[in-house]
């Protein structure tokens, strides 16, 4: 099939690659020159395993190019991956889905469209963005009847993007019209039968067989999206809320956690309690269900609990140093890991960049490091008055603490003596529950978390 896909973020792209391995032919657009140039000449705007190694493999099906018109008439598929920010109030910012939509509508082809919301957007957008591409569709002599809107969420973890993509827990569509939905299912029909042949450095998990279809209305489709996301920062909120109760009653959180996640009803995933969410997804999308819930007379009151818990795990940071080191003023702190979770250079809503600024604000020198999201953080946060390491070593040299924020595999194995003999004070505060407590105090540091 012939797909278009508007928007080269984490979802536009990884959705292009996949579906241009998979035989489709697939045109990815965007307005910006830079990122479209670099596209062409093989490199990956952002960081995600393996998805350099897919765009080699999809290369022959894949086109790039910042020209709607290059585009959109001969696809039989239109993906709107656009950027939906977060505006004021929480409800999310819909400029470029507007934009994307009417110019969807301007350069219809002649044959049926499905047009598919693939961009997080709040629920009844369904509906506007088909009033939007009639508009521009009737400007232009076209019927009403030349396209659908359907709603495809995804669910795509940074660092597993592909993974999730190609093996996928289940594929939801959301669609009111019958035809959009035999479009779509012939579309995924390799992915939904596992029928295509597995990248070599991609392969296909033991569990997978086929994978569910979820066939629904689009306000459905778009709920679902808002209420996965919503549950699962639920469960981090709860776990690191039951984590400030073990560490006053003396309990271990993280025999806590495993202790209910066995339960079948619970499960193990989600339940780390550490410094809590960050990343594009979650914040986003919990402040739009508060707003969206808003509009009706709701309070949504436990996704509101949620997001303050959230917020205090990284003031808790600041709480806990000051607990050891008493006065903050003049001390240096390291923070190992800048990126929102491992795997990805993604510094949205990232914990380390809350916690760096807290200890700013209290007159602390901070240094940091990441082992990939260093460079998008000179972009992103020149201004922030960072040390910048080079290793995890001029981290450590001289500080009163360190701080781990990102559990990169790359902090996990240490050398923890040698680390403690530059260290000012040798204090290891470990947000993740990364480490083995008596690994840590072996090698000489004194070793603390958020829980205990």
């Amino acid at each position: 099939m012939n797909v278009a896909i508007l928007g080269t973020g984490y979802v536009g792209l990884t959705t292009g690659a996949c579906l241009a391995y998979l035989g489709h032919q697939v045109t990815c657009v965007d307005p910006d020159a830079n990122k479209i140039g670099a596209l062409q000449r093989g490199e990956v705007p952002f960081h995600e395993p393996h998805l350099e190694d897919l765009l080699v493999a999809a290369r022959p099906n894949l086109k790039f190019t910042m020209d709607y018109s290059e585009a959109i008439p001969d696809s039989q598929v239109v993906f709107i991956a656009v950027g939906t920010p977060p505006g004021v109030g929480g409800a999310p910012d819909l400029r470029y889905l507007q934009a994307a939509a009417e110019g969807v509508g301007e350069r219809l082809g002649p044959h049926f469209t499905v047009i598919v919301n693939k961009s997080t957007v709040p629920i009844g957008s369904g509906n506007w963005v088909g009033a939007l591409v009639r508009d521009a569709a009737e400007r232009r002599g076209r019927g009403k009847d030349c396209f659908a809107v359907a709603s495809n969420p995804e669910f795509l973890r940074e660092g597993s993007a592909l993974l999730d993509s190609l093996y996928p827990d289940r594929v939801v569509i959301g669609a009111d019209d019958p035809r959009t939905a035999e479009v779509l299912y012939t579309l995924y029909r390799p992915i939904l039968d596992q029928t295509f042949q597995p990248p070599a450095f991609l392969p296909r998990p033991d569990r997978v067989g086929g994978v569910p279809l979820i066939s629904t209305d689009l306000a459905s489709a778009e709920l679902i999206k808002y209420a996965a996301n919503a549950f699962l920062a639920l469960k981090i909120s709860y776990i690191n809320e039951i984590g400030q109760l073990a560490e006053k009653v003396g309990a271990d959180i993280s025999q806590v956690a495993r202790g209910i996640g066995l339960d079948a009803r619970i499960g193990t995933r989600f339940l780390q309690a550490g410094i809590g969410w960050g990343g594009s997804c979650f914040g986003k999308d919990t402040a739009a269900l508060v707003s969206t819930a808003s509009e009706y007379g709701l309070d949504m009151s436990i996704v509101k609990a949620a997001r303050d818990v959230n917020r205090r795990q990284r003031e808790r940071v600041v709480e806990k140093l000051l607990g050891e080191l008493k006065i903050l003023k003049g001390r240096t702190i390291g923070l190992l890991g800048l990126a929102f979770k491992p795997h990805t250079d993604d510094l949205r809503e990232a914990p380390a960049l809350d916690v760096a600024r807290h200890l700013l604000e209290r007159g602390a020198r901070v240094k940091v490091h990441d082992p990939v999201a260093m460079n998008r953080f000179k972009k992103e946060h020149a201004g922030m008055d960072v040390v910048m390491a080079s290793d995890v070593h001029e981290v450590a040299r001289d500080t009163d603490a360190v701080v781990l924020i990102t559990e990169w595999p790359q902090y996990l194995d240490l050398d923890w003596e040698s680390l403690a003999s530059v260290m000012r004070t040798p204090i290891l505060l470990d947000t993740r529950h990364a480490f083995d407590r008596g690994r840590i105090t072996r090698a000489g540091l004194r070793y603390i978390t958020l829980a205990g």
